[in-house]
Formats: C-alpha cells, structure tokens, sequence
C-alpha cells in the first residue's frame, strides 16, 4: 500500500480541497496522513474527516514589519526539523500541498528526504509559502490559465480546483426544513470565509429591512459574530460555522454574497451559483481576492462590489442586480470548461510517485 501525506492549512481554503482527493485515494487502496499546525483550522476539519493528523511547529513569514517575525523563522526551522523525522517514519512515496505557511517546512523536509511534492495554488498569483515552496516541487497545479506565467521552470499546469463530492450532494429540501424557509422566496446565501467578515455582516444587517423583501437569507457569519437580537426574525437564519450543512445550504440558494476566495468561489461555480463577490482589500490581503474576483467578473461568472464601496445601498442594489441577470450568469457559468480537476491531479499523483 503507498502513502500519501498531504498538508496545508491556515484557512478553510487551504483544506477543504485536499479531501476531494483524499475520497479518491482512498478508494485506489492508499495509505493517507495529514501534517499541519496545532492550532490551526486543519486540525478540526482533518480529524473529522478521520484522517491521522500530526502537527508541527509552524511560523507566518510575513511582507510586513511585526515583532512576531522575529521568532516565527525559529519555528519554521523547528518545524523543518519535525516534519523531517516524521516523514522518515511515515515513508510517503509523494507529498501534495495546499499551501499555507504550515506547508513550507513539510515540504522543505520532503525535499530533504528526496520525497517528490505536488503543490497546489489556488489564487491567481501564489502566495508567499508556495513561492518560497517552488524550488522544492516538482509541479505546481493551478486553477487560472492566468496563473501559468507566474510559475516559473515550466513546473506549472493548469488542472482547475479539486471539488469536494459532498459539497455537490446537497439536498435543498434539507437545506429549507434546516432554516425554516420555503419555496416562494428566492435564497440568497451570505458567506464571510472561514473566520467571517465584519464589514460584510454589518451591511447585510443593516440592509435586512430591504433585502427581506424580497429574499430569504442564510447568513454564515463567522465564530463570535451572531447578533443574538436577530435570531427570531423570519426569513433570515445565521450560523457561525457549517460543515456538513453547508452542501444542503447551497443546494437551496439562488445567488450567494462572499468574499473572492479562490476555494469558495470554483465550489459556487460548480455548483452553478450566481455571484456577488465583495474582495478582501489590498490593505486586508496580498490583493489575491481583488484578482480572483476580476477574472470570474470578466469571464461573466460573477459582478464585484468593492469593499470600499460597501453600503445598503450598494449591497442591495448588487443583490439585486445578480438575481435579475441571473439566467445570462448561469449561461456562462454553464460555458465553464474546466472540469475533472481531481482526476487530473490524482493521475499527476500517481506518476510521480512511480518516479
């Protein structure tokens, strides 16, 4: 039997991806084992899922000046040096990566064990851990065509975003009798990313009096952020966190608010769903979300809403405008030709294990 370790974390987006290959592993007879951070998101979401986790040390290796890159490059040397070990014990014939900064040590360490790695980058251009990552891997797989010319060596594909089976098995039925909602008002679901969006939330409860109207919402706001005043007002329902809900959620919407998370929005695009997407900032982010949400924009799949522009006027407004264009949206997302992303990689998985 051969193993695989996979690794990423940090963000939900960093995960979720790995377990539509893990499925699939799973059933061609494979070995599976998870490396990721103590603390982080992965762990809650990975041990769910029943795989063996270990955690290593990790550090954020940060663009900007804070006291905190003083120590962190002394936890990702001691990581480098756990996951070595680890990787000695566990024997994996390839490692596949997500990225995320608790990436940068396994993969380091798989290098230094001659284990080939298979890293994945989701955003229009790669973040900091997968540019530092790049020397070290055989192939970087992408999810824009865009991405190509930001990989350098030729390590690039382009193979789009491996799909999770679950998050296309929702029922909508479920998703109403979950909500209480019914089947004479159209859905909008508003979604922040793992850890939420203040600014997002605050617009979207303030706009309820409109928005009401003529919607029913199902808001995922994030950890610590439910607004315990709104939680018997009809036709609106908030969750902190969904897991296994989430599926049978977007089966029963009609048009979802998010930011521009690569993961989220190629989920929203297989599932068909018109969107409005409210980008992280450059003053927020490296300005990754702001490109995302760009290319879905001019590919017909999407309408953008600045930040910086936010209000009730301008969320209502934007709702408004993708529900009523949302026949033409649905065309193009229909258009898609990126497809079969799991298949690809799991075929670039098991030949580079050969070698």
């Amino acid at each position: 039997m051969k193993t695989i370790v996979f690794t990423g974390g940090g963000s939900a987006g960093h995960v979720t991806p790995n377990l539509a290959i893990i499925a699939k592993l799973k059933q061609l007879g494979w070995d599976i084992q998870y490396i990721g951070s103590k603390e982080g998101i992965e762990k809650e979401i990975i041990q769910h899922a029943g795989i063996p986790f270990h955690h290593i040390s990790s550090g954020k290796l940060r663009r900007y000046f804070d006291l905190k890159n003083i120590k962190d490059p002394f936890k990702v040397v001691k990581g480098i040096g756990e996951a070595y070990l680890l990787l000695r014990r566990l024997k994996p014939s390839i490692v596949f990566s997500k990225g995320g900064f608790v990436s940068v040590p396994v993969i380091i360490a798989s290098w230094l064990n001659r284990i080939p790695v298979i890293s994945h980058e989701s955003d229009m251009t790669p973040g900091l851990a997968n540019k530092i990552s790049i020397p070290f891997v055989q192939r970087i797989c992408v999810n824009f065509p865009e991405s190509l010319q930001h990989i350098k060596g030729g390590k690039g594909i382009c193979t789009g975003l491996p799909i999770r089976e679950q998050i296309l098995r929702g029922k909508a039925s479920k998703g109403l009798e979950l909500c209480d909602f019914h089947k004479q008002k159209p859905v909008l679901l508003v979604m922040g990313g793992s850890l939420g969006a203040q600014k997002i939330n605050a617009a979207v409860r303030e706009s309820l009096g409109t928005l009401l109207e003529r919607y029913q919402i199902v808001h995922i706001c994030g950890k610590g952020q439910l607004d315990e005043s709104l939680t018997k007002r009809r036709g609106y329902r908030q969750f902190e966190y969904v897991n296994e809900e989430l599926a049978d959620l977007l089966a029963m919407s009609d048009l979802v608010v998010s930011r521009a998370g690569a993961t989220s929005i190629f989920e929203f695009l297989a599932l068909g769903k018109p969107m409005l997407l409210i980008p992280l900032t450059r003053q927020a982010s490296r300005g990754d979300q702001l490109l995302n949400a760009a290319s879905f924009e001019k590919k017909g799949y999407a309408r953008v809403l600045f930040e910086e522009q936010l209000s009730v006027d301008t969320l209502v407004s934007g709702v408004n405008a993708v529900y009523d264009g949302r026949s033409e949206m649905a065309a193009n997302i229909r258009a898609n030709e990126q497809a079969g992303a799991t298949a690809a990689i799991i075929e670039l998985i098991q030949a580079s294990s050969l070698k």
